[in-house]
């Protein structure tokens, strides 16, 4: 049997909105697009959702209109995608990393205390794998030294965290709709999150091209081209329908692996739901000393798995070239990331395909 790591969906029903946008709508900043952003803030719960053509454009924007700058820091997990920072990095923005929790692999907010210095301007959680970070407890660390807090979420759509939407639990929110994720818009495509009218309103003047309200050609901002395509939009429209019965999917096949993997050989489990924490398992993840040994034996038996992720932000060539990092300075992410890898988990995927999967963890460690 062949299991892959990740199965995204395109129904004949998602490709024709795709088409009828095509067919009917302006090719950018049609119809869709804005009954896409209502409905994706009704999801989260916020005033506002402002789509744009990637989750990095989302997490530039967020930051640079709540007033973040070149030369501003902004502290995030080094145990996260590259993009969490490059999309402050690119402006001129100044990284700073904390070190994450050993228990659910987000910011830990003791850590992330002795992370803030006087050039801090902001701190962005990542809700890794679909697992909310502890919100309370870092809001109340950045509240405490006057920080914005703008949630990574873009592997987190639907999460829930004591009652409210990853997306509603900060000054504001950004999401990934990359192909793997929970829900995808049949390409690239991000979108903002937030309560804050001014935000809301400059975020969307500054994806399309820093227009001034009503004008064409007049411009008062510096803007960049960051619009979601029509197309995009109205397949994100229809997969957003689905997302809570994905999700549903996803925590059901979260527990039968839990059920089926619990005490095998050295594996550590993803984090637990609680009555506060709701995650929605965009990843499926396993910790193992013997990582790169169960990854060969398990891509030999057809199971397709990722290793998210093999190199810390902070120990990638480009930011120990610019920022002079070394090992040793996060260790529990760089621990984590010689550990982690995840195995199939998609919202389609059947028990058949769970029990192969298991039965090739437990044949390796056998």
């Amino acid at each position: 049997m062949k299991v892959p790591i990740a199965q995204p969906v395109m129904t004949e029903k998602m490709i024709e909105a795709a088409a009828n946008a095509l067919r009917t709508e302006r090719l950018t900043l049609g119809e869709s697009v804005f009954k896409f952003e209502e409905a994706f803030a009704k999801m989260c719960g916020t005033k506002h959702a402002i789509s744009v053509s990637s989750g990095t454009a989302a997490l530039q924007l967020a930051l640079q209109a709540n007033g973040v700058k070149a030369g501003d820091r902004v502290v995030t997990s080094a145990m996260s995608f590259v993009a969490s920072s490059n999309s402050y990095v690119a402006f001129g923005g100044l990284p700073g990393f904390a070190d994450v929790s050993d228990s659910d692999y987000n910011l830990d907010p003791e850590k992330l205390k002795g992370a803030i210095d006087g050039k801090t301007k902001a701190v962005m959680p990542v809700h890794l794998y679909g697992q909310p970070a502890r919100m309370d407890e870092i809001n109340e660390v950045a509240a405490k030294h006057k920080l914005l807090v703008i949630e990574d979420a873009c592997q987190a759509h639907g999460a829930m965290y004591k009652g409210k939407r990853a997306g509603n639990l900060a000054h504001a929110g950004c999401f990934s709709f990359y192909p793997t994720k929970n829900m995808h818009v049949g390409g690239d495509g991000g979108m903002i999150t937030t309560n804050d009218d001014n935000v809301a309103d400059l975020c969307t003047r500054m994806r399309h091209c820093g227009r001034k309200k009503g004008s064409n050609y007049e411009h008062d901002v510096i803007g960049y081209t960051y619009r979601l395509n029509s197309a995009n939009a109205a397949v994100g429209l229809e997969q957003l329908k689905m997302l809570p019965e994905w999700n549903d999917k996803r925590r059901t096949a979260a527990k039968q692996y839990d059920s089926m993997l619990k005490g095998v050989g050295d594996l550590a489990l993803p984090a637990q739901p609680t009555k506060d924490v709701v995650p929605v398992y965009h990843l499926y993840t396993l910790r193992t000393k013997k990582r790169y040994e169960l990854k060969a034996f398990l891509e030999s038996k057809g199971v397709g798995v990722g290793l998210n992720y093999e190199i810390p932000i902070h120990l990638q060539p480009a930011y120990k070239d610019m920022f002079g990092y070394k090992e040793g300075m996060l260790p529990i992410s760089e621990r984590l990331c010689k550990e982690v890898i995840a195995i199939p988990m998609f919202a389609d995927i059947t028990s058949e395909q769970i029990n192969y999967v298991v039965e090739c963890v437990k044949d390796f460690y056998r």
